[in-house]
């Protein structure tokens, strides 16, 4: 399967758009959020960049939602992604500064050694890959996804009991974890401005 991006319909309420697989099954297959959720934590207004060969994620949902700045005057369409257990292959962060340059963060390069995560939220308005997906439920109320986040009473969601997404290229507003174990970590400046993927 391969994702667009988020974008906004005429009344701005939310919409994630999908071209369909060869099965015809679509991600969240049109459907529009009636009161987008918000994700946990206060935003900082700046979009960053995550790429990996491979995710491989337990327990999985995806429902519309919305970033919130700090001061809550400004929000962004953001579609929340919920993964009980994940595994990163090849990760790479990166966020572009004011200045020009970027920050840049590396690890899970080894395939012994991938990135873990557990308790991962994602809000992103972003995200490319070929995704495969286990025990898929398509259309399910955003308030009975089967995991330990949720949506709002009538909204509609997608969850899986499993997902693998191979050249995953995500642009997110936020991304917390309860545990999230970066293995061989390098971190550093990119004085060229150069970042996990173009675009």
């Amino acid at each position: 399967m391969r994702f667009s991006s988020l974008t906004r319909t005429r009344r701005g309420r939310v919409l994630l758009a999908t071209v369909p697989t060869v099965a015809a099954l679509a991600f969240v297959g049109g459907g529009v959020a009636q009161g987008v959720v918000p994700v946990s934590m206060a935003v900082s207004g700046q979009q960053f960049k995550i790429a990996a060969d491979r995710l491989e994620g337990d327990g999985f949902s995806q429902y519309a939602g919305v970033a919130l700045e700090t001061d809550k005057t400004k929000q962004h369409p953001a579609a929340i992604a919920n993964i009980d257990k994940a595994q990163l292959y090849n990760l790479c962060q990166s966020v572009k500064t004011p200045f020009g340059v970027s920050l840049l963060i590396h690890a899970g390069s080894n395939p012994k050694k991938p990135v873990e995560a557990s308790g991962l939220q994602i809000g992103m308005d972003n995200l490319a890959g070929d995704a495969t997906f286990s025990d898929i439920r398509i259309g399910v109320d955003a308030s009975a996804v089967q995991t330990k986040a949720v949506g709002s009473v009538n909204d509609f969601a997608m969850d899986a009991k499993h997902v693998t997404i191979t050249d995953l290229q995500q642009v997110s507003w936020s991304t917390q974890a309860a545990v999230f174990k970066l293995t061989d970590l390098k971190l550093g400046i990119n004085m060229n401005g150069d970042e996990c993927f173009p675009g």
